[in-house]
């Protein structure tokens, strides 16, 4: 049966052929559309293109991958960087071994402390290291972690209290490289400096901080044989380079690699936060030859013991020293070595110091800071000092410290 419209007469009569072909036609139209918009979303249903299908999908997982993980391997190389591969290998590890020992047995040697030390020199089979005194203060053994790890053990050449210095040798074998001496008079505030050692042990090894020169002509007072006295005041440099326990006696250096300070101290956290301190490498130079050479800091000497003023109780002053009432300051003649310059002098025990080379003298630091920074041995030195309420002169020729002992 066909179909057949109704017309407006209501006779019936067949459809025409052109209007039934050309809804046929976008039938067929439609379909097609349909199914080329379904295969160019999904080529891999497109009969004999299953391996064009694989290309596509890898290409697009690689794409995604590559998006994902994408790294760039960039060396970053600065002055800071430049300076640290100069010196890195010459810091070192310095552990203070003790011998444990009771009523019954003496134990091996225990580590009680460890520091940084800096390889200065190599000459003949010998490496010489410097650190601080109190690093290797009291130690039975020392032993010196090198920076592949390996261990050496170290001899103690000299070491000096007043400047905290120590001087270390060892066998040199595997020791390429020495520490480059710089010049710490020219070193400006605010100038870039690299502090290298071992903070908190030598689990922190070689552990690199960077600051500035804080400060120079620093002057720290000490307390030298820890009766809570201060007994001398260290020149130092004064950095924000972070250094802590463990750093002691490593080094500081400048933008250029030269070793410009040996790392000794901080102040306090509960005090103060970014101020540490570095003996100047000018200091220390002079020292680390003397201990290197003698065993010991070789310093002029008058051949006596000392007593600040202001520890005698005003009691004693009146009556034992007799000192008029306008002296504030100065020093008391503890007791005076047989044989010393003091001695041949006339210099005698409760004789208070006040004057040096017409220099006044306040205190026990101010008499040796004018003895050992500005005199020499063989010098003629004089001295002004009461005795029993009179000022009396001596004059007499200082002799090297070690002639004393």
């Amino acid at each position: 049966m066909g179909y057949y419209d109704q017309t407006p007469n209501g006779r019936r009569q067949r459809p025409k052929r052109g209007r039934t072909f050309l809804a046929g036609l976008g039938g067929v139209l439609v379909g097609a559309l349909l199914i080329w918009l379904l295969f160019s979303a999904r080529p891999e249903l497109l009969p004999g293109n299953s391996s064009q299908t694989a290309q596509n999908q890898q290409e697009t997982v690689e794409s995604s991958e590559q998006g994902q993980t994408e790294q760039r391997s960039v060396e970053v190389t600065n002055d800071v960087t430049e300076a640290v591969d100069i010196a890195n290998d010459t810091v070192v590890g310095v552990t203070n071994l003790q011998a444990a020992s009771d009523f019954f047995s003496e134990s091996p040697s225990q580590a009680v402390g460890t520091g940084s030390g800096v390889i200065y020199k190599n000459d003949n089979g010998t490496a010489y290291v410097v650190t601080n005194h109190h690093v290797v203060n009291g130690a039975t053994d020392i032993e010196v972690t090198m920076p592949d790890g390996g261990k050496k053990e170290a001899t103690l050449v000299g070491s000096d209290v007043w400047t905290d210095l120590a001087v270390l040798s060892m066998d040199s074998e595997g020791i390429d490289n020495v520490a480059q001496f710089g010049d710490s008079d020219v070193l400006k505030q605010g100038e870039t400096v690299i502090a290298i050692g071992n903070p908190l042990g030598l689990d922190f090894y070689g552990s690199v901080t960077t600051g500035v020169v804080s400060g120079t002509d620093r002057a720290v007072p000490v307390d030298i044989d820890g009766d809570n006295v201060v007994d001398w005041e260290v020149e130092v440099l004064q950095t924000d380079a972070a250094i802590n326990p463990g750093n002691s006696g490593g080094a500081l250096i400048n933008i250029s690699g030269q070793l410009i300070g040996i790392n000794s101290m901080k102040i306090n956290p509960a005090t103060a936060e970014g101020i540490g301190f570095a003996i100047p490498i000018n200091t220390a130079i002079p020292i680390i030859e003397s201990l290197e050479s003698d065993g010991q800091m070789v310093r002029p000497a008058m051949g006596i013991t000392l007593l600040d003023l202001d520890q005698v109780p005003q009691m004693y002053r009146e009556e034992t020293l007799n000192l008029p009432a306008e002296v504030e300051g100065g020093v008391v003649v503890n007791s005076v070595l047989p044989d010393s310059g003091a001695a041949e002098a006339g210099l005698q025990q409760y004789d208070v110091i006040v004057e040096m080379d017409g220099i006044p003298i306040d205190g026990s630091i101010a008499l040796r800071k004018h003895l050992y920074e500005e005199k020499e041995i063989g010098e003629m030195l004089q001295v002004k000092a009461y005795r029993d309420g009179e000022l009396l002169e001596f004059e007499f020729e200082l002799v090297e410290n070690s002639s004393l002992q």
